[in-house]
């Protein structure tokens, strides 16, 4: 493949999204992403917290989750564990990828959108969690009892399934293809608990991938239908 077609292949799969993040950040610049640079500094302020001998355990009773915790705790935790690093990885990576890819989505999809995203996407590992916890190690869903002892926090589902959603949105099926079995290929290679939950988080964003696949392809229907019936006159029916 020559280099044209291959600007041909960039335009046509990343073409949309560039567009639409480049006219954001040319426009608002740093004011396109409001919510992405408060997650970015949360998350750093929860990192220099952890990491102070006083602070380690107040982080963990506000954002650590495990799937030995009770349903209730484990619900009311999940949503800043999404912002507490992950106490085995570097902090700059957590960083990094708040600040990429919650950007692009909050400028594509809109601050509340892109926050319901990314929560649905780290519930789900945080539920795939326990079943896989009761189902065991002798399932190719399951996990050993040690992994409800792990602690669970971090960014990473809610970055995969971001990532996963808006390359759909955007029809950059390439690239939500790559995500994808990037993370299959990860679980095969480490088939750990953050592994699993990727995979977990991946199976949620493409059935909401389905269902606004549905949605879109109803919708004209809805919409023909209406503009008919405006045009015939006919009265409207009452229930």
């Amino acid at each position: 493949m020559n280099r044209a077609a291959l600007r041909r292949a960039a335009r046509t799969e990343w073409g949309p999204l560039v567009r639409t993040v480049r006219r954001a950040v040319t426009h608002d610049r740093l004011r396109a992403i409001p919510m992405t640079l408060s997650a970015v500094g949360l998350t750093a302020v929860f990192q220099i917290v952890q990491n102070q001998p006083w602070g380690f355990e107040p982080v963990q009773r506000l954002g650590s989750v495990q799937a030995q915790l009770p349903w209730w705790l484990a619900l009311l935790r999940t949503p800043l564990s999404l912002f507490v690093p992950a106490l085995d990885l570097p902090v700059w990576g957590a960083l990094a990828q708040v600040l990429l890819v919650f950007g692009i989505a909050e400028i594509s999809l809109g601050k509340w959108r892109t926050l319901a995203i990314s929560y649905v996407a780290t519930l789900t590992g945080t539920m795939y969690a326990r079943l896989a916890v009761h189902l065991g190690p002798d399932s190719v869903f399951g996990l050993p009892a040690d992994a409800a002892k792990v602690i669970d926090t971090g960014p990473s589902a809610a970055v995969v399934g971001l990532a996963v959603y808006v390359s759909w949105r955007y029809r950059a099926w390439f690239t939500c293809a790559v995500v994808v079995l990037a993370m299959a290929v990860e679980v095969v290679l480490k088939p750990n608990l953050a592994g699993k939950e990727h995979i977990a988080a991946v199976a949620a964003m493409l059935t909401l991938c389905a269902v606004d696949e549905v949605r879109r392809l109803r919708k004209p229907r809805r919409d023909a239908y209406a503009s008919s019936g405006q045009r015939s006159g006919a009265p409207a029916s009452r229930s």
